[in-house]
């Protein structure tokens, strides 16, 4: 490792468009740069990256300007001066030093990401200066550090990379690959580096609510990072509609000037107009809980522990520890906003070292909470707790997490009480769901229905059924018929949006789909289609090159029947347009009836109000 630790560190210049060379700096610019790097003449700004998912900051990016008024004040110029002149590493290790100390000195809450070029990782300024020494002196644990991967070209010796980043996690450190989507090499970097964290290239957010490309591309960067555990960032939100768009899609955090725009000193905790975004009503699919069809969420597993103050001392925890045996935690808050959380094992690990009481029982207890501890919204569901946890630090399993109310403390919730409340809804989903598809019946149809109505949610109820499936299933068999049922709910799940589109089965040949997608209809047109393709697979093939077969009808005459075909009445549901699932149940039964009037193969919507209801703005998108 020392061998590795001890060669430069080079990027490979591309075969197909060479690297940047950048022109001799003059004289006196280098001068002037090596005068503010040894002044440490540089200023960190710190941009908050949000969780959407918990409705908070999970951290801040740290990024550097130069002197006002200088040629050297936007980190363009700053840094490309320093590439000119030879002097990139002694100006990124000047910034790591001036950001962690600022961020330390703000006390700032989550982590800090921090940029690295490659290129960076063996200096020993980086490994042992930052990591060994400045680190502990500024009182911030590794776990809090993202060490953010900047460099765009390729690299060389891929293996000796890893073999760094290695020893890096090994200390606690987190990876994240910055710009995904910039570059062939980017994805590259995925693949070797497997970071915690990639963040999208701001090109790929920017409009990404007006533009159907962009939106599967980051759909396809959501789906790899779902297969190798990464949390996605999405960077440059600069417009409400990309961030509701992006919080929709379950991307799991974002960064960009709507959010907040990097400051010396941030806020650390989002606007209200960013709250207001956030807490816009979006109907989740999570199985339902038995009490009024409403989801459990984090509120439910909310336990009210009285927190303490971050200037409360050590002996005050070990006192309150030792006063109540059944509390395992406790919660650090600043004000009204929680900052850390003290185990009891970890207090008490500390207590057992020789003098630590003498020495530290009348120090602020901050300085030996978890300072970057799982905090979420109070909406925040139990399932999305759940994938959380899961690929989150082990610790976090043991230790828990804090519930917040718009940023403010609100109780401390367990893993354990967590995985029950999974498990027991699991199996009550297993109880109502169909058992020839798996898919959801009555009941979780109803309950999901009078929730997308209790939440003013637009949304367009679809009731689907087989044309001619009677006959098919007499002259073919059961079994035969099971299949097609199967195939419509395979076709069914395929063409919904996992995150937004219900999909259930009432029985037999009828289906109801719930969707909350803009393109409803062109999704109803396409479920038809894939049907109409698919069934052919599914008859003999003498049977499927005439269309259809003779068979007996219910008065024993033979007769011919076509193939089966699929018929979709739509219902669009505005807010305010019907009170309860029974009569949105009753008008999509009609309208599926005037789909099957109309012949097999038919999606008809059913664009007419209701009696009596008053005009409710656009319908969905």
């Amino acid at each position: 490792m020392e061998a590795i630790l001890s060669q430069p560190w080079l990027p490979v210049e591309s075969t197909d468009l060479p690297s940047p060379e950048w022109p001799s700096l003059p004289a006196d610019d280098e001068a002037e740069l090596l005068y503010l790097i040894a002044r440490r003449d540089l200023h960190p700004v710190f941009q908050p990256i949000i969780d959407f998912r918990v409705q908070a900051y999970i951290g801040f990016e740290g990024l550097i300007r130069g002197p006002a008024g200088s040629r050297f004040q936007f980190p363009d110029n700053l840094f490309g001066a320093a590439r000119a002149a030879g002097l990139a590493c002694e100006l990124e290790h000047a910034c790591r030093e001036v950001t962690l100390k600022a961020f330390a000195r703000l006390r700032l809450p989550g982590r800090l990401f921090l940029n690295v070029t490659p290129c960076c990782l063996a200096d020993v300024r980086m490994q042992e200066g930052m990591a060994r020494e400045l680190l502990p002196q500024l009182g911030i644990a590794p776990g809090r550090v993202v060490i953010e991967l900047t460099e765009n070209q390729n690299i060389t010796r891929v293996p000796d990379l890893q073999a760094l980043l290695s020893i890096y996690r090994g200390m606690g450190f987190q990876i994240a690959v910055d710009d995904l989507g910039e570059g062939f090499s980017n994805l590259r970097m995925w693949s070797d580096v497997r970071p915690d964290f990639v963040k999208i290239d701001r090109y790929f957010i920017d409009g990404i609510a007006d533009d159907r490309m962009k939106y599967h591309f980051v759909r396809a960067m959501q789906d790899l990072a779902e297969s190798c555990s990464a949390h996605l960032v999405a960077e440059g939100i600069e417009r409400e509609e990309d961030f509701t768009t992006l919080r929709d899609m379950g991307i799991a955090c974002g960064q960009g000037f709507f959010i907040a725009v990097p400051e010396p000193v941030p806020s650390d905790h989002p606007r209200q107009s960013v709250m207001t975004a956030l807490g816009r009503q979006r109907v989740s699919l999570s199985p339902v809980g038995a009490v009024g069809g409403k989801p459990p969420t984090a509120h439910t597993l909310a336990q009210y522990i009285q927190p303490v103050s971050a200037e409360s001392d050590n002996d005050c925890v070990i006192a309150r520890f030792e006063a109540e045996p059944d509390i395992d935690v406790l919660p650090v808050v600043k004000g009204l906003v929680p900052v850390g959380l003290i185990t009891r094992h970890a207090i008490f690990d500390h207590l057992a070292r020789p003098f630590w009481r003498e020495l530290y029982g009348r120090k602020p207890c901050s300085r030996f909470m978890d300072a970057a501890p799982l905090i979420v919204d109070q909406h925040a569901t139990v399932q999305e707790l759940g994938l959380m946890l899961a690929r989150a630090e082990k610790r976090y399993l043991l230790d828990g997490f804090i519930v917040t109310d718009n940023g403010a403390y609100l109780g401390v919730g367990s893993s354990h009480d967590l995985m029950a409340l999974i498990t027991e809804m699991q199996i009550s989903a297993a109880r109502y769901a169909n058992p020839l598809t798996q898919l959801p019946g009555n009941v979780p149809i109803n309950e999901h229905i009078d929730r997308l109505l209790e939440a003013r949610a637009g949304f367009a109820a679809c009731y689907a059924d087989i044309d001619n499936f009677k006959p098919y299933n007499d002259t073919y068999g059961y079994r035969r018929g099971d299949d097609v049922i199967q195939l419509l709910g395979r076709i069914l799940r395929e063409m919904a949006e996992p995150r937004l589109d219900f999909v259930g089965h009432v029985g037999g040949d009828d289906f109801v789909l719930l969707f909350q997608s803009c393109d409803w209809e062109a999704r109803c047109q396409a479920i038809v289609r894939r049907f109409a393709e698919c069934i052919s697979g599914l008859v003999n093939p003498e049977d499927g090159a005439q269309g259809g077969y003779l068979a007996e009808n219910r008065k024993g005459e033979l007769v011919f029947h076509p193939l089966p075909s699929l018929s979709i009445g739509v219902l669009r549901v505005e807010p305010g347009h019907y009170d309860s699932h029974r009569e949105v149940a009753a008008a999509a039964s009609v309208a599926k009836k005037q789909a099957k009037k109309q012949g097999g193969g038919t999606v008809f919507v059913e664009r007419r109000r209701p009696a009596g209801a008053e005009a409710a703005g656009q319908y969905l998108c």
